[in-house]
């Protein structure tokens, strides 16, 4: 039995906290390291509010190859939600609008969720981390004291008050939660704070027949972080920098950003989309055949991105295509908007 991970969305937060919103990014599916199944095509749309990805497999061998097909979200943070702005609707079961098929046929995924506890935050930590490795687990810990895995943030801390107090003191000694007495006398109520993460996982379990093909497809919202961006040309402030070598923003586009975003004092809205795209490499060699497609979602964007042979194909389109295509890199990609006057 081989474990498919369809390993998806990790959880990033924008240059700018102050004046930025959290989201979510992405990846596609991958298998556990396999020479069995071969990846024959990969043909993947990233745009700034939906992702498809449609992929056609081959199994090598003589013999059926059966697995868990999963898609996680990365850790969801409470206490983010808590404490900014985060571009993503209400909670809801199917909270990023997952669809899937196989074979062209609708697959019903079902769809749980567990608590950790992340690792310290860490800018240089992999994107694939967050939902190989997404931190401790405790969900039984939360069960124990009937806390739901949810994400409306009000809920969880009008329950976390209402512990007991020896309820409260082992949750705070796990790293768990915090609690504050607050002082009611000047307005200032008591108030909880939780500290684990929620991670979301769809799931099914999928058949690769031996000897044969297999297409799949799915799509989900894309909900991407970013926030207000400033710019100008050359770009000498230390972020701006780095920003240019993270997205290579060249002198053409350096110079785009900054006619765009002129009319409105040099100020606009950025997304930092990013798509894990080396977790291809788990199946059997390279992929056969690989597109990309990127949208910037209206022709006064500005988008800007580190990979080679991507050509624009329409108003808001880029295309890139490869044979026998191994990623060694994944994407990051930035995405620069006008606000209007």
């Amino acid at each position: 039995m081989f474990r498919a991970l369809l390993a998806s969305l990790l959880l990033a937060t924008p240059a700018l906290a102050n004046d930025g919103f959290g989201g979510l990014s992405a990846t596609g599916l991958t298998f556990a390291q396999t020479d069995a199944i071969a990846m024959e095509r990969e043909d993947l749309f990233i745009g700034l509010d939906r992702i498809r990805v449609a992929y056609t497999f081959r199994n090598l061998t003589a013999q059926d190859v059966t697995g868990e097909v999963i898609f996680p979200l990365p850790p969801i943070s409470l206490q983010f939600l808590m404490s900014s702005d985060f571009n993503m609707g209400a909670d809801r079961d199917n909270i990023v609008g997952f669809t899937a098929t196989v074979a062209g046929q609708p697959v019903t995924p079902r769809i749980d969720r567990i608590a950790v506890i992340e690792p310290p935050y860490d800018e240089n930590r992999p994107a694939a981390e967050h939902y190989d490795t997404p931190g401790r687990d405790v969900t039984a810990a939360l069960a124990r004291h009937g806390i739901p895995l949810s994400l409306d943030t009000a809920e969880i801390a009008t329950l976390l008050l209402a512990l007991p107090p020896e309820a409260q003191a082992e949750l705070k000694s796990e790293g768990m939660a915090d609690f504050y007495e607050g002082d009611p006398a000047q307005g200032f109520p008591p108030e909880a704070w939780p500290l684990w993460s929620v991670v979301i996982r769809y799931h099914w379990t999928q058949t690769f027949p031996a000897n044969a093909t297999l297409d799949v497809v799915h799509d989900y919202e894309n909900h991407p972080p970013g926030g207000i961006f400033g710019w100008q040309h050359p770009p000498v402030d230390d972020w701006a920098q780095d920003y240019a070598a993270r997205y290579c923003i060249d002198d053409g586009t350096s110079r785009a950003i900054a006619k765009r975003l002129a009319p409105t004092d040099g100020y606009g809205i950025a997304y930092t989309l990013a798509y894990v795209l080396r977790t291809a490499n788990s199946w059997a060699g390279p992929i056969g055949d690989f597109r990309l497609t990127l949208d910037k979602g209206a022709p006064e964007n500005v988008i800007s991105l580190c990979i080679d042979g991507i050509e624009k194909t329409g108003a808001t389109t880029f295309e890139m295509r490869a044979k026998d295509f191994t990623p060694d890199r994944d994407l990051d990609i930035l995405i620069v908007t006008p606000t209007g006057p």
